[in-house]
């Protein structure tokens, strides 16, 4: 290793491993939770370290399937009710006791202005206190997947968000904080003992906890290196002990090391491109007076410009699935069948941008993470040369994704690339936040950023919502997904590969939603 990458690691990590203890275990990611509210940013890693502290009323078990968490049972007492009996005993990390008020608050927090998971709510119409251990949860229509959607929506502490003043969440559109972007008061089976963002959180066992916690860390060190070269040599070298993502092109070199081995599996994200296809006239063009994305042939011209094999092959290096749905395999509704890209076809794109009045293409900017998704800036720029071979001119704008989601999240962009992983494991849930026409009321199609819209589509998606049939629901998922693909209302690109990078001191499990709880993990 060279002298340059030894201090690069060095100084990332020196304070880190100076308190780091035989069952300290330290965790390395390409980029930093941006809060430590729950409710602020719909994102996978931050609520994937946000749920270490944090709990929801279900959870889930090493497979995904679904799991009791602050309430230790559930049922239906009417179509439209659910009743959710709570665990008694659980305590916040500062002692208040957790009980039915709690819940009632979280879930109206969620509901609230500057919430970014209010689509995880939308279909609540109101929770009443049965007692204070049981909760009757009324959804606006019968609503079968409401446990599944209640899995990692955080319940907070009404006295401690109303003694901080954090009664509201954290607008990340707007740049706002309060307590709860940096002090965290859970249930979960950690807590924060040091936030400083951007360098490192730690976290500490809660030996009050409720339940097991089967691994043995006592302490935890989150911290983000952003730099692909200095992550893997740091967990070469000992310097971490768990670090993700693992650089396609380093997973041979991981697993040839004496100390380190990369665990790599299929996730349930898929990463999409998206066009603003509302505004008369595009923020960011050279096309003035009119929207091109408004045009399906535009839309069909640059997916069929996209060479998704051959990003497959030399920017993902295998370790991708191309995908013609905004979903992939293990999400229910899914099917095989409907999975069938458009040819790759730079002759038909060219013509079908002539058709559309643009013969010589166009310029856009296109906003894109640097550090957020495997190989993110990589992808754009491999869509961005596809389309210059058509004619279209790329202007691309890669960013830490600090201020990334930000731009995009207030629909500040005209093409932009998303990840998506259904938290509910189900296409309900891609289709009503990512496809859904956009209602910022109620947070349907919050996460549609550039405002795909059919009315047609939305009607299916609220049937989809309260179907109780299987086989029936099933063939509306399939229909939703048609309309959608007809239209070309986004371009999907593919689902990615995980892979972590995993000292052979450690033991853990990776879930196929890229979520890595505390609890599970042990070091020798």
């Amino acid at each position: 290793m060279s002298f340059k990458k030894k201090a690069a690691i060095a100084a990332v990590l020196a304070a880190a491993s100076l308190i780091a203890g035989a069952q300290t275990v330290r965790i390395a990611n390409q980029g930093d939770a941006l809060s430590l509210d729950p409710h602020s940013l719909n994102e996978s890693l931050q609520l994937s370290v946000d749920l270490n502290v944090y709990e929801g009323l279900t959870d889930r078990n090493k497979d995904l399937s679904l799991a009791p968490g602050l309430a230790t049972s559930w049922k239906q007492t009417a179509p439209d009710t659910w009743r959710f009996e709570l665990r008694k005993g659980v305590t916040f990390h500062d002692g208040t006791p957790f009980t039915a008020d709690d819940v009632i608050f979280s879930i109206a927090r969620a509901g609230g202005d500057g919430s970014d998971v209010k689509a995880k709510v939308n279909d609540i119409q109101e929770v009443r206190k049965v007692n204070d251990h049981a909760v009757d949860i009324v959804t606006k229509g019968p609503f079968p997947i409401l446990p599944d959607v209640l899995s990692d929506l955080a319940i907070m502490s009404k006295k401690w968000c109303e003694e901080n003043k954090a009664e509201k969440p954290v607008d990340r559109r707007k740049g706002i904080e309060n307590t709860a972007s940096f002090k965290a008061n859970g249930t979960g089976p950690f807590r924060v003992r040091e936030r400083q963002p951007n360098v490192r959180t730690v976290f500490v066992r809660n030996m009050n906890y409720w339940g097991k916690i089967e691994g043995n860390a006592q302490e935890v060190i989150f911290t983000p290196i952003a730099n692909p070269a200095t992550r893997v040599a740091a967990l070469v070298s000992g310097e971490v002990d768990v670090m993700e993502p693992v650089p396609v092109q380093d997973i041979a070199r991981i697993n040839a090391s004496p100390s380190a081995r990369v665990v790599v599996g299929p996730e349930l994200r898929t990463i999409f491109l998206g066009m603003d296809q509302k505004r008369d006239e595009l923020l960011y063009s050279n096309v003035k007076g009119k929207n091109p994305f408004k045009d399906k042939r535009v839309r069909q011209a640059f997916y069929q410009a996209i060479d998704i094999n051959g990003i497959q092959k030399t920017v993902m290096r295998g370790a991708s699935r191309p995908t013609a749905l905004m979903v992939g395999p293990g999400i229910n509704g899914w099917t095989e069948a409907q999975d069938k890209r458009l040819p790759y076809d730079a002759e038909a794109a060219k013509k079908l941008l002539a058709d559309a009045g643009y013969p010589s293409g166009f310029e856009v900017t296109m906003n894109c993470p640097n550090d957020r998704y495997v190989n993110d800036a990589q992808v754009c720029q491999a869509v961005a040369a596809n389309l210059a071979r058509i004619g279209v001119k790329i202007n691309l704008a890669a960013e830490t994704k600090g201020t990334y989601f930000p731009k995009i999240l207030r629909r500040d962009t005209s093409f932009y690339l998303l990840g998506w992983t259904p938290t509910t494991y189900d296409s309900h849930n891609a289709l009503d936040a990512l496809m859904r026409c956009p209602n910022d009321k109620d947070g349907s199609g919050q996460f549609n950023l550039g405002a795909y819209c059919n009315p047609k589509l939305d009607e299916l998606i609220g049937q989809i919502k309260s179907e109780t049939d299987k086989a029936k629901r099933q063939g509306l998922i399939e229909a939703a997904f048609k309309i959608h693909t007809d239209d070309i209302g986004h371009l999907p690109l593919h689902q990615q590969s995980l892979a972590w990078g995993v000292s052979k001191k450690v033991s853990l499990t990776q879930r196929a939603d890229n979520f890595m709880p505390f609890k599970w993990i042990s070091i020798k």
